[in-house]
């Protein structure tokens, strides 16, 4: 794994880098990439996808993490192992504990394109065998909350029924004006721009862009004309990440 140091032991925000899937899925990845190659203990990587009407992803396994899936736009059907059909909307995710293996599809619903947000968190050595498990959550499950200059949504944290193996929080947050991240002591994260253009600690940021965050501080951001991001952070499990293709070993 790639220390923050050799990567130059500053945090300051990066472009994201378009990758394409096997499947002929593009996403826009903001780590590990070429622009920031690690990844940010607890998590192994996060994606911006964007499925077209003719593509997805065809039933797959994966083991040994999990994933949390938050939709921006359109509709995203999910077939798996366990017997679950479930098709998750704009502003609705679906959390995934890969656990010991579990086998699942993504499509596009609707005969539309799609695009949604995809989190990895790596599960600690010693749940790798979990059991596979899923639960999904509407917009109305997911608690809100209007601050000056912000409204902030909780996708994984206080309130959200989407709970994880790993103490983390999951954020999505539409600046108005200024808004204040908070990241724990002991707890890294990233933030990563969805929507819009503004300002974060006074640098330029704008969609696709990601700040990797590897220790406790505050974040600024503002904006005039008003922008989207989610804040994500979790506590490390100080374990070494092994990514194998669909596989956190």
């Amino acid at each position: 794994m790639v220390s923050n140091e050799s990567l130059g032991g500053r945090d300051e925000p990066v472009p994201g880098e378009m990758v394409q899937h096997g499947t002929g899925v593009n996403s826009k990845r903001a780590f590990p990439t070429n622009n920031y190659p690690a990844n940010l203990d607890p998590f192994v990587l996060f994606e911006r996808f964007y499925i077209d009407p003719d593509k997805g992803f065809p039933m797959h396994p994966h083991k040994g993490f999990e994933i949390v899936s938050y939709m921006i736009e359109g509709g995203m059907e999910h077939e798996d192992s366990l017997g679950v059909s479930h098709t998750a909307y704009e502003n609705e995710a679906m959390r995934i504990t890969t656990g010991s293996g579990i086998q699942h599809s993504e499509f596009p619903a609707d005969g539309a394109a799609c695009n949604g947000l995809q989190l990895w968190v790596n599960l600690p050595r010693d749940e790798k065998e979990a059991d596979p498990d899923y639960v999904d959550a509407t917009q109305a499950d997911l608690p809100t909350a209007e601050y000056d200059g912000a409204t902030v949504t909780t996708v994984v944290g206080d309130g959200s029924p989407l709970d994880l193996y790993t103490d983390m929080e999951y954020l999505d947050v539409r600046v108005a004006d200024e808004w204040t991240w908070t990241v724990e002591d002991g707890w890294s994260g990233f933030l990563f721009g969805v929507d819009g253009e503004g300002t974060v600690d006074g640098d330029a940021f704008e969609k696709g862009d990601v700040l990797p965050v590897t220790e406790a501080r505050d974040v600024d951001l503002a904006s005039d004309d008003g922008f989207r991001a989610v804040a994500v952070s979790g506590e490390p499990h100080d374990e070494p990440i092994r990514q194998r293709g669909p596989y956190v070993l």
